[in-house]
């Protein structure tokens, strides 16, 4: 584990402008920096970053937070690993605890799966690399593949030993637990007690999620032996699903969010020779039959897919099925056919970059138009084959969500199989009606009930959103002002000489923080907006435990929903700025010109609203009252009318005083 001394250090040297800057291109606006956001694709900049407070906040995607909370959105890093990643660029010795063999037994079961799976990744390739077994069997076979040394290391590629438990003995030997080497699926057990090596004698292909963390392996054998599968993936535990992991994916990422596109192919080689050549937005489903949640990972970089193929007939008519999938999620599919006899892998190794993305992308054909090459040479003689092909490619139509989408499809079936565009949408809309009318019978109880709140809801909204204004600026007031001393005026009745009461002003001096703790408290006010309530607690906690307030310090405590929210009030000044309103000749007022006013006219504002909320609740349960408890309820109502005009009067003083 890192330590704490350690990860304030990288905290207190690592400048957000300096780290960001490697990633956005920045120009100085003011005091902050502002660029286009590397979350959306924009073309008005609205990605401020903040030197002074040392946060950034993109206000297209609402993302926003420390240094470190940058590299774990737009770089996918882990928590540690972002730590790592800024005291390599800021030559910071990171000082670890040393994980003890009680430490280990202790650690959480997931965790220490992770710890194995990382350690066979490092052995497997280090045996490849160094072992003579490895490097003529191995290394040879990569090689022999046309890998270089580079990617070799890149994708961290090893060998495990011919030897029944060679790997299992020296992962036992280093303190690794035999039962988690068990639940990783990297050693089997035996019923008499004996254990081997699930992988041995094969190549090793390490399987990494998103974020780079190493959740199994593929292995490839390279004997002739018929009783062994060719390939041999890990299986499922607690860290590898594999319907919900796709090969490739930590590498690929970022050239697939650049590219704006996903290239998807079968296998390891595949993505590992495209890459190498130059084309690196690949990943592959390694082996296994697509599912929703592979897809949707590659939606959360990208909208769109194009399909690689082989020439293999067969197995396009297999693999076709994806597709529909794929249009299921609402994203965007193309696909391309290499020819006979070629695969992914074998045509990069044949051509250059250049020629390749060149035929990539003259060759990529939308799905409708691959599926009607795919099937018209058979089906051209034969009407019932045509009319199944037909129905087929509306029955792919049917599953995209988007209803304009749906439409340009089948203008363009309609067109290249010369059939009626008037037939097709019968076809559709009876498709339709049946995925309409299943689903609706789901749904159909729950529309019920949002029927009859819905009233409810929408004469509430008004309120909610006055309430969610009055918390936030109280969130405000504590992060930009908490720790700040400022003179507060309150009205005391008291009697005068003849004995009537009069209001006399009375200033006093404390922090704001305290004020509006206790003036919170004076009310028994909580917080309605849960987010809200949570970061008031933490932030009272931490001006009780601190004398200034440090953001950095603080975001580090947060997590990325919270640290979101902190941003996202920090940087508001900030927003202002990105209109250019004074170019304009429009004058935001800043809040800090007046604090005292800001911070007593937003607690009096509060309870005005809330005293309004009591007032209109008694009201309405005028009818239910028993007569002799009516005129009690009359006393209590005008009670709190006169409160509410109270305060009314009082933030016009407060106005007033001020001005």
């Amino acid at each position: 584990m890192i330590t704490r001394e350690t990860i304030d250090k990288v905290f207190e040297t690592a400048r957000v402008e300096e780290v960001i800057g490697d990633f956005v291109q920045l120009k100085r606006a003011g005091s902050n920096y502002k660029g286009l956001s590397p979350f959306s694709d924009e073309r008005s900049p609205s990605f401020m970053v903040s030197p002074v407070k040392q946060i950034w906040k993109d206000f297209s995607s609402g993302k926003g937070g420390s240094v470190v909370t940058f590299l774990m959105e737009h770089e996918h890093f882990t928590y540690p690993e972002a730590i790592r990643f800024l005291a390599n660029k800021y030559n910071i010795e990171i000082e670890e605890t040393e994980v003890s063999q009680e430490d280990k037994i202790e650690a959480n079961e997931k965790e220490s799966m992770y710890l194995v799976s990382e350690f066979a990744k490092t052995y497997f390739h280090e045996t490849l690399l160094n072992s003579e077994e490895g490097k003529a069997i191995g290394l040879s076979y990569f090689k022999e593949r046309g890998f270089t040394n580079e990617t070799i290391a890149k994708f961290g590629l090893g060998y495990s030993p011919e030897t029944w438990d060679a790997f299992t003995k020296e992962a036992l030997a280093k303190g690794y637990q035999l039962d988690y080497l068990e639940k990783v699926g990297l050693t089997i057990l035996r019923e008499d007690g004996k254990h081997f090596d699930r992988f041995k004698g094969r190549v090793m292909f390490p399987i990494q999620s998103l974020s780079g963390r190493n959740l199994g392996f593929g292995g490839r054998i390279l004997t002739n032996d018929k009783k062994a599968a060719k390939y041999l993936n890990s299986p499922e535990s607690e860290i590898y699903h594999k319907s919900k992991v796709l090969y490739g994916i930590f590498h690929a990422k970022q050239a697939i969010a650049k590219q704006n596109n996903c290239y998807l192919v079968e296998g390891y080689t595949d993505v590992i020779q495209l890459h190498q050549a130059g084309i690196e937005n690949v990943v592959a489903s390694s082996g296994t039959a697509l599912t929703p949640d592979q897809i949707r990972l590659i939606n959360r970089l990208t909208k769109n897919i194009t399909v690689l193929f082989d020439g293999d007939a067969a197995g396009l008519r297999a693999s076709v099925r994806g597709i529909d999938l794929i249009l299921e999620e609402g994203m965007n599919v193309k696909v391309c056919t290499f020819p006979d006899g070629d695969d992914p892998d074998s045509f990069a190794r044949k051509n250059s970059y250049e020629d390749l993305v060149s035929y990539l992308e003259n060759n990529a054909k939308d799905f409708i138009q691959f599926k009607a090459s795919l099937l018209m040479d058979e089906a051209k003689n034969d009407p019932i084959k045509k009319a199944d092909l037909i129905r087929d490619m509306v029955v792919s139509i049917s599953k995209i969500p988007d209803s304009i989408k749906r439409q340009i499809y089948i203008q363009e079936t309609s067109r290249i199989m010369d059939i009626s565009e008037q037939i097709l949408l019968n076809t559709l809309a009876q498709l339709v009606q049946k995925d309409i009318s299943e689903a609706g019978k789901k749904l159909k109880q729950e529309y019920k009930a949002l029927e009859v709140v819905k009233t409810e809801t929408q004469s509430a909204q008004e309120k909610v959103n006055i309430v969610y204004e009055l918390e936030r600026k109280i969130i405000e007031m504590l992060l930009l002002y908490g720790s700040q001393e400022a003179d507060f005026d309150d009205f005391i009745l008291k009697a005068n000489e003849e004995g009537e009461m009069i209001e006399e002003k009375e200033t006093s001096t404390v922090k704001v923080h305290q004020r509006i703790y206790l003036s919170l408290q004076e009310d028994e006010v909580e917080l309605a907006n849960p987010l809200f309530k949570e970061i008031y607690t933490d932030l009272i906690a931490y001006y009780n435990q601190n004398e200034q307030f440090n953001i950095e310090q603080y975001l580090m405590q947060l997590s990325v929903e919270h640290s979101q929210m902190v941003t996202d009030i920090l940087m508001t000044e900030e927003k202002e700025l990105l209109h250019n309103w004074e170019a304009k000749h429009i004058y935001v007022k800043t809040k800090n010109q007046n604090v005292s006013q800001y911070v007593s006219e937003t607690i009096v504002s509060l309870r005005e609203y809330l005293i309004n909320k009591l007032i209109m609740d008694l009201m309405n349960s005028y009818g239910n009252e028993e007569e002799n408890d009516l005129e009690e309820l009359k006393s209590t109502i005008n009670d709190y009318n006169k409160l509410k005009v109270n305060l009314t009067n009082k933030i016009g003083r407060i106005r007033s005083t001020y001005l």
